[in-house]
């Protein structure tokens, strides 16, 4: 097996905000495949009789626990061999991948996608629909987010669920306690406990926000908004629901008092933060876990996880951050063994070995095992962490979509909603605005986009 160098990011991390070159995906939807052409022309028994004749596949990954699952799955199959590359993190490998599509050559075996990101591929026709390959039978294996992610019309499945984000509150328990500041468990907790840090130590955030649509949208979500609706090319968006305003009148208060250090997640300094304590939580998917301790090895003993902020004092209900899956570009030369390892490493064996290197995985038998749930992390000081993301799995708000073009969408962040950070622009302002180009952006793609107006 052969591999490149791992980023520090985790499959399901956030970038800032998505390359403009995402954009150029083919969405026309009379220039592009409608993805009812996805099917292959190989069924479930060419998987088995590829994995006996062996072969050589290339996976475009930049998740560091699938090295590991490639090097069992060669030992499994002695005859095959998985090259492992990382061609870059998020919009950086949709690019490259994108590029391949359009050259009709060079392309992966396997694609790593986010879930956020598939529907630019398969609106595009450019994912083989893997249900005739065997994933129709798999249902079961996933929680109802992931595995409703990977779904398209008529049944066809474009991906296999790699992992799922419930989100949960990382805190650095050290700072909290040094300041005399409660852990809070409501968002009005949360705006207070901003407020407390701040006043006892000017120098600590509670947290870091600098404009990011991932996290706008995972707040939305958590608050009961449902601003993207989708029936096939009809697009309503609409960001003047209560759940939206919810959120918004929240996230405003944090930005008018400058309670968020305005630095960009993923960046150097973001880093230097959690690891110097000058920013004291994080609320974001479960795989922040092992970004922490990759990434902040020196947190480890003071960070903890605590179920998210409620937005009612004893409501549950939660929300996902990120998630991936493990797609077959149409075009794929060897697209049954791709299949065979995408079963592997994200329904067989291969879930185990990367839970065993601390992944957070989508599937139900490994959320509901005791095993699981009961093991401790020595990083965050012995707590059983998994219990706090499996509770929070459970209570994920049902009813949320992505927009077909949600990478685009992403994009266009910045320019509109994003200026509430940095201008006299209010949040409800920027996000009217991020509408407004979001509903522009469809309809030259051929959707029927509608606004809640």
């Amino acid at each position: 097996m052969r591999s490149q160098p791992d980023t520090r990011r985790t499959p399901t991390a956030r970038l800032p905000r998505a390359a403009a070159a995402v954009g150029a995906l083919c969405l026309a939807l009379s220039a592009c495949g409608s993805g009812d052409d996805t099917a292959p022309d190989i069924g479930a028994e060419d998987v088995a009789a590829a994995l006996e004749e062996g072969g050589e596949i290339t996976v475009w990954a930049w998740e560091p626990t699938l090295d590991r699952v490639a090097e069992e799955f060669e030992a499994e199959h002695p005859g095959v061999t998985v090259n492992v590359e990382n061609v870059g993190t998020g919009d950086e490998q949709y690019t490259a991948l994108q590029n391949a599509l359009s050259a009709g050559s060079g392309l992966p075996d396997v694609a790593h996608i986010e879930y956020f990101a598939l529907g630019q591929f398969t609106i595009a026709g450019n994912l083989v629909d893997l249900a005739p390959l065997g994933a129709s039978e798999l249902e079961g294996d996933y929680t109802p987010g992931p595995w409703g992610a990977v779904q398209g019309e008529e049944g066809a499945i474009h991906g296999l669920p790699m992992d799922s984000g419930p989100i949960a509150l990382f805190y650095n328990q050290d700072v909290f306690d040094e300041l005399g500041v409660g852990v809070p468990t409501t968002w009005e907790e949360y705006v207070d406990a901003a407020r407390e840090l701040q006043e006892a130590d000017p120098d600590v955030y509670i947290a870091a926000d600098n404009g990011e649509a991932g996290n706008a949208t995972t707040g939305i979500w958590q608050a009961g908004g449902q601003p993207f609706q989708v029936e096939g090319e009809e697009v309503t968006i609409d960001f003047s629901d209560e759940g939206t305003a919810r959120y918004t009148d929240t996230w405003q208060q944090l930005i008018d008092e400058e309670l968020l250090l305005p630095v960009t997640a993923w960046s150097d300094e973001w880093y230097q933060g959690l690891a110097d304590g000058s920013i004291a939580a994080l609320v974001t998917g479960a795989w922040m876990g092992l970004n922490l301790e990759s990434g902040v090895p020196e947190g480890a003993g003071s960070w903890r996880v605590a179920p998210p902020p409620a937005w009612d004092e004893g409501d549950a209900a939660s929300a996902e951050s990120g998630g991936s899956a493990l797609a077959v570009p149409v075009g794929a030369e060897n697209q049954a063994l791709a299949y065979a390892f995408i079963e592997y490493a994200n329904s067989g064996d291969g879930v185990q070995a990367r839970i065993d290197q601390g992944a957070f995985p989508a599937t139900v038998a490994d959320l509901e095992s005791p095993e699981f749930l009961s093991a401790e992390s020595e990083y965050f000081g012995g707590q059983t962490v998994n219990e706090v993301y499996a509770e929070s799995a459970a209570n994920v708000r049902e009813g949320w979509n992505y927009l077909p073009y949600q990478a685009h969408a992403n994009s266009l962040f910045n320019d509109t909603a994003g200026q509430a950070y940095v201008s006299d622009t209010t949040l409800a302002e920027g996000l009217a605005d991020w509408q407004d180009a979001s509903v522009r952006y469809g309809e030259d793609q051929g959707f029927t986009v509608t606004t809640g107006d």
